[in-house]
């Protein structure tokens, strides 16, 4: 329930929380792991009174993950549309059987290669304020995944995101996958940082133990990145705050020293 997550928030001292659940997708697509169409109200209503039950302790607002795929465009902006969201995250999921059906036939470089060009498209959707774990491909064959190799195709494709405005996420539950390692790396974070591109800071928990996991380490890879701000969004516009500011917060108002992710800095 939204309160176990907002209680593990306020415990560990954040200002508050934006759920960002996996949306709902038409003709039961991956209904498995997400909400049905008809959930979503629900959804929302969960979220609204756990808002009024931390009214004047956290900050408690609703967001969504949304999945980019090409085809699903109007469903996503119709679903956007259709309630007052704070921020919206956009998400590729190259494990999920329907990109899977489209894009397995590929060799593993040019699936990777697909990614990425599928990530700048969906900055270029206009549908979306950040992009979700940004480098999630290399848990695929992860003893093959090569930085390197791929590092004039990150680049063109962070260079096409940058002159959208969209932010993109550092997810701290990367450590956890078969790639163990932040999504994105430091590499990628460093070439984003050399282009302007705004990060924010998620954790992906999927259960309320893991409510900000990892923030405090997270901050200081932005940092060992170039990145002097962090950011969230209301009301679906950015805000940034300082990198100095946030680690402070954590490490004064942390009630509880846990290191176990929400999509919310501090």
């Amino acid at each position: 329930m939204p309160s176990d997550y907002a209680r593990v928030a306020w415990e560990r001292g954040l200002a508050g929380i934006i759920f960002t659940c996996h949306c709902p997708l038409p003709d039961e697509i991956s209904s498995s792991v997400r909400m049905a169409p008809e959930d979503f109200p629900v959804y929302l209503d969960l979220i609204a009174e756990t808002t009024a039950q931390w009214s004047g302790r956290l900050d408690v607002r609703a967001g969504i993950e949304s999945d980019y795929f090409p085809g699903f465009e109007s469903w996503l902006e119709k679903l956007h549309s259709s309630a007052q969201l704070h921020h919206v995250i956009g998400s590729i999921h190259h494990h999920m059987s329907y990109y899977r059906d489209r894009f397995d036939h590929q060799e593993i470089l040019e699936f990777r290669k697909t990614y990425f060009d599928l990530l700048a498209r969906s900055a270029e959707s206009g549908l979306f304020d950040t992009l979700a774990h940004p480098d999630l491909v290399k848990n695929e064959e992860p003893h093959t995944w090569s930085f390197d190799q791929l590092r004039e195709d990150i680049a063109r494709t962070l260079d096409r995101i940058a002159a959208t405005g969209v932010a993109m996420e550092l997810n701290t539950s990367g450590r956890l996958k078969s790639y163990p390692e932040m999504n994105p790396s430091l590499a990628q974070l460093r070439m984003m940082r050399e282009r302007g591109i705004p990060v924010v800071l998620g954790a992906d928990a999927h259960t309320p133990e893991r409510v900000a996991d990892c923030y405090k380490e997270a901050l200081e890879i932005l940092i060992s990145a170039g990145y002097t701000h962090v950011s969230l969004f209301l009301e679906r516009k950015r805000h940034d705050i300082s990198v100095h500011d946030a680690l402070l917060s954590l490490n004064e108002n942390n009630r509880h020293d846990s290191h176990q992710p929400e999509h919310y800095p501090v």
